[in-house]
């Protein structure tokens, strides 16, 4: 069984606009549309888990899902306060797992994850048990103390951004939330920004990076959607 859970709970505050980032249109499709679509028309993936704030989910089952007919989408869960606890709803919905199935977990606000993407994921999460999306940094990165001196410039072909789907073996991923929850209430602060970040500090595993594009690009701000729409217009030139 192949899920992939798709995060559409934010609210993106950096848009400054009165309508969360997700739902804000691109070329006449809201942004959500696109991820929705891909991992819909994929044919590994066998369900899909929208995870969304309490607020949005009749928009996203009448407007998205009910309107282009996405039968993947098996439940549309609420969110919670972290992005890891939204992972983690979703994680939750798909109920019992067998050893071999697999999780894709993508930000809706990404809207050009392509099946390349989609397959190269699935197929070493099978091998490895996680990995992610990424491409290589295309500047110089610095590494900075708490006043802001820098103190290693690592070398850069070693540097990728990480952008999503990230993607594990279900019975992985939700042994390193178990042990993630059970260090929090003992104690442990440790931010979680992602769930690389957060298998590799829970669960011991270390997670492969496959081959992304720079076109995988996160809806935050303004300047983004006027991006994504000339990406959008090159992708329709092609046909």
């Amino acid at each position: 069984m192949v899920t992939a859970i798709v995060l559409a709970a934010g609210v993106g505050s950096r848009m400054k606009s009165e309508k969360a980032k997700q739902f804000l249109e691109v070329a006449g499709h809201e942004v959500l549309y696109y991820s929705l679509r891909a991992f819909d028309e994929h044919p590994e993936v066998d369900s899909i888990v929208l995870v969304t704030k309490e607020e949005f989910v009749e928009h996203c089952q009448k407007e998205l899902v009910e309107r282009y007919q996405f039968a993947k989408v098996r439940d549309i869960c609420i969110g919670g306060k972290e992005r890891y606890d939204s992972v983690y709803q979703g994680l939750s919905a798909i109920g019992a797992e067998e050893e071999n199935d697999i999780v894709l977990i993508h930000d809706g606000a990404r809207p050009f994850v392509t099946a390349e993407m989609i397959s190269a994921s699935i197929a070493c999460a099978r091998e490895c048990g996680a990995c992610a999306v990424g491409v290589p940094a295309k500047d110089t990165i610095k590494i900075v103390d708490t006043d802001h001196y820098g103190v290693e410039t690592p070398e850069r072909k070693f540097v990728y951004q990480i952008q999503t789907p990230q993607t594990f073996q279900v019975p992985l991923l939700r042994r390193a939330y178990e042990t993630m929850y059970e260090a929090k209430r003992n104690g442990d602060t440790h931010n979680i920004t992602d769930d690389t970040m957060l298998v590799e500090q829970y669960a011991g595993v270390r997670c492969k990076v496959v081959e992304g594009a720079y076109e995988n690009i996160k809806i935050t701000t303004p300047e983004d959607l006027a991006i994504a729409e000339i990406f959008v217009e090159k992708t329709l030139k092609k046909f």
